[in-house]
């Protein structure tokens, strides 16, 4: 059993973004807000973790985008993965630059909702910061959505 005690207060959560998106369910869907882009299980379990513990300190990392936070808007579909180079993801040195255009170098703590490349590329990019990846260990997409429903009910 994991117990994380919540410091949201100087805290940036990051959750990963996911293939499933809004234009698979509604292709005529336009220009969408990030929070209700990504819509897999796991995508949408890592929303409720973080809209439940962070309110206004998360973002979504997309491979595409980079960080998006709740608001901003997707304007339309993609396909585009940390895993597939030839797919021409977001480079480290773009996230940097939006890292500090976006102010998010001010958090001192980052917790990642991901698989081991979201972790690390934060770890990469938060390097002076402490990172933690409340999933680490997980053998795959069904033990993280547990692990978060774990997490979302001990902590109530």
């Amino acid at each position: 059993m994991i117990k994380i005690i919540i410091d949201n207060m100087n805290s940036l959560c990051i959750i990963s973004c996911g293939n499933k998106k809004i234009w698979d369910k509604n292709p005529r869907k336009g220009p969408t807000e990030a929070k209700n882009t990504y819509i897999g299980s796991f995508a949408k379990k890592c929303r409720e973790y973080a809209e439940k513990f962070y309110n206004d300190s998360w973002c979504i990392l997309s491979a595409k985008h980079g960080f998006l936070f709740p608001e901003d808007m997707v304007s339309g579909p993609y396909n585009v993965s940390f895993n597939i180079k030839k797919s021409n993801p977001i480079s480290l040195d773009e996230l940097s630059k939006q890292i500090k255009e976006k102010k998010m170098d001010k958090y001192e703590k980052i917790i990642v909702l991901g698989g081991k490349n979201y972790n690390q590329i934060a770890e990469e990019l938060f390097y002076t910061k402490e990172v933690n990846n409340l999933l680490s260990g997980c053998k795959g997409i069904g033990y993280m959505i547990q692990r978060l429903n774990r997490l979302i009910e001990e902590q109530y």
